[in-house]
């Protein structure tokens, strides 16, 4: 006997409609426009021979690599580029270290303490990057900074009147300083809410075979939250080697170039000798390095979670 054909007819496919599409598309090009504008532009003029009188006159010469042969040649340039990296190593390595103890001790603490902490995490988080920076100045101030008295008073006189932002080591710290309590709270509750996915059964199986607390977490806790930790690590080398406000509101860079980064360099380059031109290769360096470290950052993690499954 034949089958009995099905009545039942196939689905009608809904026709491609432009409307969400076009509903969208002013969002999309507007961001767009805003960030691959100047990117291209800035890319274009480190190109070019583009100072101040190619600014009010809109004619420049196209020079090829030349500006970037001049940064090549400047013994100041790779000075800043050591830095930089000193900088960001630093910076990034605290942030994660705090961020991931912050984070474990969030885990363990009771509903009212977790409130307290993630409550005064996200006040830190919220405050102005300007407001913070002045506020840190304020307080490093030679004659009426807190850390000067507070220092004299337990008895180190040395520090009565000291000139924190004149020593370039002391500058560089205090400016690290500043940008690890800046982001150790992004970075603390973002570790926190990976850390709230790992199942507790997995931490009693591993406690039942008696493992301690730092094989439990290198074993257990690690290999579930590492694609948050990837993430963590990536936005914060992105923050630290573009760091400027900071530093050019605290130090502009000084004393002498003991706070100097590529950011800071690229617009110093561009404002004061109005070169706009070596102001600009210095920043796509600046995008090269910092995309090179990313690369470089994932592919080795991708190549020891391969040498894991």
């Amino acid at each position: 006997m034949p089958a009995a054909r099905s009545s039942r007819r196939p689905p009608r496919r809904r026709p491609l409609t432009l409307g969400p599409y076009l509903l969208i598309a002013p969002a999309v090009l507007g961001m767009l426009y805003l960030l691959l504008y100047p990117f291209g532009r800035a890319l274009l003029i480190s190109f070019q021979d583009f100072r101040l009188r190619e600014l009010i006159r809109g004619h420049a010469e196209f020079v090829g690599l030349r500006n970037y042969q001049t940064l090549w040649a400047d013994p100041r340039f790779w000075a800043v580029v050591r830095r930089t990296f000193l900088f960001m190593a630093v910076n990034v390595i605290t942030i994660v270290i705090l961020s991931t103890l912050v984070a474990l001790m969030i885990e363990r603490l009771g509903r009212t303490g977790r409130a307290v902490v993630l409550s005064s995490l996200v006040l830190v988080w919220a405050v102005p990057v300007v407001a913070a920076t002045t506020v840190f100045q304020w307080l490093f101030h030679s004659e009426f900074g807190i850390v000067n008295e507070t220092l004299t008073d337990l008895g180190f006189t040395s520090f009565e009147g000291y000139t924190w932002f004149a020593d370039g080591s002391a500058a560089f710290t205090i400016l690290v300083v500043l940008i690890v309590w800046q982001s150790v709270p992004f970075a603390a509750i973002t570790l926190y809410s990976a850390l709230t996915t790992v199942p507790e059964e997995l931490y009693e199986s591993a406690r039942l075979d008696g493992a301690g607390a730092l094989r439990i977490f290198r074993s257990v806790t690690f290999p579930l939250v590492r694609p948050i930790f990837m993430l963590v690590v990536s936005l914060e080398v992105i923050w630290t080697f573009k760091a400027f406000v900071q530093i050019w509101v605290m130090t502009r860079g000084g004393p002498g170039d003991a706070t100097t980064i590529l950011p800071v360099y690229a617009v110093q380059t561009a404002l004061a000798n109005q070169r706009y031109d070596l102001g600009s290769a210095a920043s796509m360096v600046t995008v090269l390095l910092m995309s090179g470290v990313l690369v470089l950052y994932f592919r080795q993690l991708f190549r020891q979670e391969g040498e894991h499954l």
